[in-house]
């Protein structure tokens, strides 16, 4: 924020404002969307530099070096994204950079945490350098979860409390990112205790993950010092988040829960200010066909929230939780982050301003993107290739006859439960409707041995996935029935240095490379964008489909296991609940 207190700016902004010195930028002509007072009212801006110098009645001045004619349009503030893994969209930062601004955001708030949990304290600062120097402002938060469930999985690096005070030292990290071992913190886990209680004492936010708290739960991690949640799952779940005093980033990756949320805020008497929007995680074919923030805005509109208010979350709110006072509102003394919309209810962007220059038109960045300032960092797949028989589940001694085995229900709300199979020459044959999905570790601090465990409620499957963006530790996971199957595709996504591959009838019929990290592309964003869009259509026959649970995005969930109930890792199968750790599917020989 120091670049708005430059010697000699806010005089020369004075100047303009007083009419003692011209504009260096005009904007007439617009309607502005004031989401101070909620007003939609005629106004035209006067620019110096970065900052807005003066916000006054239309055609009440005309000195300026640069006059803009917005007759017609709606300008509003920028768009910042309150919580999101850029990692998600599968590119690497300037290329996120290129794909959002000429949406209109131009300001993210990014959780590092999928590259921490592969490089550690490395891929932060990776994180950091690469983010510098971009129209797109990005405000880099710690990783607090590296891995996202301590015990429970293992990933390429371990965050304690050093950790997280020596990140928070460095001035260019906002505070702790969402703090996801919901069951440490409750149980006043030392570990969690230290890493909440760095951010704490450092002064910088302290962000969270709620999933499934409610009651006394939610009241004990919002009193452990939690200041937001994304987690949302329902209408009544938002409400219940707000009035424990959380700030909710309301996303837009889980759709199916915006038209409950919605119609919850309308029985509230005025629209939550600790309410702000968020993207989360975005596949690239959705950020280059629908959009990022933009299209999570448009989608509340049309479930009915007021424009106005969308915006409102998704700016000044914004800002408010962020402790930007220089952003989220087109007022004097504000940076001239703006965007002019031709249709205010259907959110369509004309131009982009970032720091009071025009970095976008009609969907087009005007401005170069800079080269990436620091190397990318590649060859993270620390393991050899794999073998059709790492893919068998094998009966103790060899035992022919029968087994139990725990099962994971559901791709969603996950649940045990136990199913009989059978054994031939010592290897289990899988019940009808199961699958296996296996963890092999991969980041060279234990041995890279396929954990099996077994699916149930993910349909029939018909070939094999496998994919090294697997929350959180990010760990090779494959899907399958067919051993054959899930070595060809595991192998292809370790020739390629990470990324996803799907295979069917021994061979490979799609692979996204993910180079970087194994889970970034540096390739233009509309690229990446029509690879993964393959890749998904290689996939459509591979299983049956059945949104809204068991969709291509819970491939890259299903181990996550600082969520409730059991999940597979690189460990065994494990539950989130409990803690427990069980290394096989296989319960008892009968």
């Amino acid at each position: 924020m120091q670049d708005l207190n430059a010697p000699g700016l806010r005089d020369r902004a004075v100047r303009a404002a007083r009419g003692q010195e011209r504009f260096e930028t005009l904007i007439t002509g617009g309607t502005l969307v004031d989401v101070a007072t909620g007003e939609l009212r005629a106004a035209d801006i006067g620019l110096v530099g970065p900052l807005i110098a003066s916000v006054h009645p239309p055609g009440s001045r005309r000195d300026a070096a640069t006059m803009l004619d917005v007759t017609g349009r709606f300008v509003a503030p920028g768009l910042i994204d309150s919580h999101l893994h850029v990692e998600s969209s599968m590119v690497t930062p300037r290329r996120y950079a290129e794909t959002v601004v000429p949406q209109g955001t131009t300001t993210i708030c990014w959780d590092p945490h999928e590259v921490g949990n592969v490089l550690g304290l490395e891929g932060v600062r990776w994180a950091i350098d690469t983010a510098r120097d971009l129209p797109l402002r990005i405000l880099v938060l710690a990783p607090s979860c590296v891995p996202s469930a301590p015990g429970l999985e293992l990933a390429g690096a371990a965050f304690e409390g050093r950790e997280m005070q020596e990140m928070l030292r460095w001035p260019e990290i906002a505070g702790v990112a969402e703090v996801m071992d919901m069951r440490g913190v409750l149980e006043r886990s030392l570990h969690m205790r230290d890493i909440v209680g760095e951010g704490l004492a450092s002064g910088k936010l302290v962000c969270g993950h709620a999933r499934g708290l409610a009651g006394a739960d939610l009241q004990g991690f919002v009193a452990a010092g939690i200041q937001s949640d994304h987690e949302i799952t329902s209408g009544e779940d938002l409400l219940a988040k707000l009035r424990a005093g959380l700030t909710v980033e309301l996303r837009g990756s889980h759709d199916y829960v915006l038209p409950g949320a919605v119609e919850a805020l309308k029985t509230l008497k005025q629209f939550p200010q600790t309410l702000t929007i968020c993207t989360d995680d975005v596949f690239p074919d959705d950020l280059v066909t629908a959009g990022g923030m933009i299209d999570v805005l448009r989608r509340l509109v049309r479930y009915g929230m007021a424009p106005v208010d969308a915006i409102r979350a998704a700016t000044l709110n914004a800002a408010m939780r962020l402790g930007r006072h220089d952003l989220g509102l087109v007022a004097p003394g504000r940076r001239g982050d703006l965007v002019v919309l031709t249709d205010l209810a259907g959110m369509a962007v004309e131009r982009v301003f970032a720091s009071g220059r025009e970095v976008a038109a009609r969907g087009t960045l005007s401005v170069a993107i800079r080269p990436d300032p620091v190397a990318l960092p590649r060859g993270t797949m620390q393991l050899g290739r794999t073998a059709p028989e790492d893919f068998q589940l094998r009966a103790p001694n060899d035992h022919d006859g029968s087994v139990r085995l725990r099962t994971v229900m559901n791709p969603r709300f996950t649940q045990w439960n136990e199913a009989a199979a059978t054994v031939q020459d010592g290897i289990v044959a899988l019940p009808d409707g199961a699958i296996f999905m296996a963890v092999v570790h991969r980041h060279g601090r234990a041995p890279a041995t396929p954990r099996l465990g077994v699916l149930e409620g993910w349909s029939t499957w018909r070939g094999a996935f496998a994919t090294t963006v697997a929350h959180d530790s990010h760990n090779l996971v494959v899907f399958g029935r067919d051993p054959v199957d899930m070595a060809v595709a595991a192998n292809a996504v370790i020739e390629a240095d990470g990324g996803m591959a799907v295979a069917g009838g021994g061979a490979v019929q799609a692979l996204l490379p993910l180079p970087v990290c194994g889970l970034l592309s540096d390739a233009p964003t509309v690229e990446v964008a029509a690879a993964f869009r393959a890749l998904k259509q290689a996939a459509e026959p591979i299983a049956d489909w059945k949104p809204p649970y068991l969709v291509f995005k819970a491939v890259v969930g299903a181990s996550l296991a600082c969520n409730p109930g059991p999940h597979v890792t690189d460990l065994g199968i494990t539950d989130g609940t409990t803690g427990e750790v069980f290394p096989s599917a296989l319960i008892a020989a009968e």
